[in-house]
């Protein structure tokens, strides 16, 4: 491969954020004990649903296990699919189709959410 070709496949790496860092929301103290990284993650759970692009990515505790919740926007399709990984095995613990619907009242949830969290609490 030609020194040209390298340095556009390496930028165009580092152009997509599921490769180019470790791009999970989610606390530090969660994160610290999660086993696999979230780039893993994302990969897991694009996977498992196809072609698609990761909207969001977050790690968080779920019925009592640690997951990364991953939204994914597949071509030509309304909704998002929801995969959520185990964070400490990489199993896929559920893929989910959530419609506009939805997926608005997961934001409104998670904005009440964050406004009753008390003021520098994560």
């Amino acid at each position: 491969m030609t020194t040209f070709l390298r340095a556009l496949v390496a930028s165009l790496l580092l152009s997509v954020p599921a490769l180019a860092a470790d791009t999970c929301k989610g606390p530090a103290p969660l994160k610290e004990k999660a086993k696999i990284k979230c780039v893993e993650a994302r990969k897991l759970a694009l996977a498992k649903v196809g072609a698609g692009v990761v909207k969001d990515a977050e790690l968080e505790e779920e019925h009592g296990k640690l997951v990364y919740s991953i939204d994914i926007k597949k071509p030509k399709t309304s909704g998002i699919e929801e995969v959520q990984i185990d964070a400490l095995t990489g199993a896929v613990v559920s893929v989910e189709h959530e419609d506009a619907k939805a997926e608005a009242a997961e934001r409104a949830a998670d904005k009440k959410e964050a406004a009753q969290k008390p003021q520098g609490a994560k």
